[in-house]
């Protein structure tokens, strides 16, 4: 059965499910490292399944949310049984992939180099069979369910060929300077994309007094799905942002942090919030509270003179497992620990080109295990990598005088 490629779903965040087995694909393992082979796999709607729909040329790429990499055919091969493997972005046509409606929401995903179709091996619908490309035609291995993920929000301009995830070692951006500067006496809301022009907003009234209430109300909040960009929240911060759900924050900086530079909240597991650029000074404790469930994905990110980066919360009355990425990112002592997990809930944190300045005594803890608990305080465990918490090697962390 041919397909038309005029009807694609718009440009956004889907899963992939396979009409053959009904399985997702999939990243397995997580896996950030280019060369990884896609899978399918029970359908969660986890970061690893998560894919990013977005316009190339007469085409799409698909990215996938917890790697920011690329869906392409190994080597750029033409021939039928090729890998589909989990690629750095370069746009190139081995990326690029066209949709052809077989009805409804389910398409056939064809490549653009060679012509052929995203496939199942063998037309397996065992969890954990290998992707490939392979000659298109009927075989419903080749069909695949696009269904809007709702948990990672979109860019608002999605932009041909995707961008690195991290930023190179010692090329991050100068600390902004504000455009301009705005009392906020009543917490934002937000629901679509709010671009602050990187205009200073600090607290006035019920939002200035400068204290480290946990009850204090945000400056923003966001509802779910909501983006906040290009903002600089400066003294008083009040409690910085709350997130009710999926959110991402792209270019916000936190000049001195209040209580938390941001809380994220929200029962489901399925939830990913992305931090995109940014950067946060003075935090006497968290930056990050994240106290929902789900993943939290931080790249790019600047942090200087801080307790914790990022918190998986230790007491909350609803405890979750919750999953923590950090990459790209350059923390800067004092400091005491860059992401602290619960191991009793299931928490997992993964790093990648870490960079660490300032930090001779290596005083700062990259991961710091917790077992955490529904009322009273949590107690520290450990520190360190292992091969169920807390995943990276010496070689993701860098340090620098």
């Amino acid at each position: 059965m041919s397909g038309s490629a005029s009807a694609a779903p718009a440009a956004g965040t889907y899963t992939l499910k396979n009409a053959g087995s009904g399985l997702c694909l999939t990243v397995p393992g997580a896996g950030t490292s280019t060369g990884v082979q896609l899978v399918q796999d029970t359908c969660k709607g986890t970061p690893e399944q998560t894919w990013k729909l977005a316009a190339s040329g007469s085409g799409y790429t698909l990215v996938a949310a917890h790697s920011a990499k690329c869906a392409g055919v190994r080597d750029a091969s033409t021939s039928a049984g090729k890998p589909v493997d989990q690629q750095t972005c370069a746009g190139t046509p081995t990326q690029v992939w066209t949709l052809a409606q077989i009805s409804g929401a389910t398409y056939q995903v064809v490549n653009s180099n060679g012509g052929k179709c995203l496939n199942v091996k063998d037309s397996s619908t065992a969890a954990g069979a290998p992707v490939q490309q392979n000659s298109c035609d009927s075989v419903t291995s080749k069909r695949w369910t696009f269904t809007a993920s709702g948990t990672v929000p979109t860019d608002p301009t999605p932009t041909p060929t995707s961008t690195p995830t991290t930023t190179p070692p010692g090329s991050w951006p100068s600390w902004p300077t504000a455009n301009g500067s705005q009392a906020v006496s009543a917490t934002i809301l937000v629901s679509g994309t709010y671009d602050g022009g990187m205009k200073r907003f600090y607290g006035s009234g019920d939002l200035g007094s400068g204290d480290q209430s946990e009850s204090q109300p945000p400056m923003f909040r966001l509802a779910d799905g909501a983006v906040l960009q290009n903002v600089i929240l400066g003294a008083p911060a009040a409690d910085g942002v709350h997130c009710d759900g999926a959110c991402t924050l792209k270019n916000v900086w936190w000049e001195d942090v209040g209580e938390d530079a941001a809380t994220f909240r929200g029962s489901s597991s399925s939830l990913v919030r992305t931090i995109e650029g940014g950067g946060a000074k003075k935090a006497s404790d968290k930056v990050f509270q994240f106290n929902g469930a789900g993943t939290l994905i931080v790249r790019g990110f600047q942090v200087e003179d801080f307790g914790k980066l990022v918190r998986s919360c230790g007491n909350c009355s609803t405890q979750y497992a919750r999953h923590i990425q950090v990459s790209g990112t350059k923390v800067t002592a004092p400091g005491t620990s860059v992401v602290g997990i619960n191991t009793n809930y299931g928490d997992t944190a993964r790093f990648s080109d870490i960079t660490i300045s300032k930090d001779s005594g290596r005083d700062i803890d990259i991961c710091t295990k917790y077992k955490g608990t529904t009322s009273g305080e949590p107690t520290k465990i450990g520190t360190g990598p292992d091969s169920t918490n807390c995943f990276y090697t010496s070689s993701d962390i860098h340090y620098v005088d």
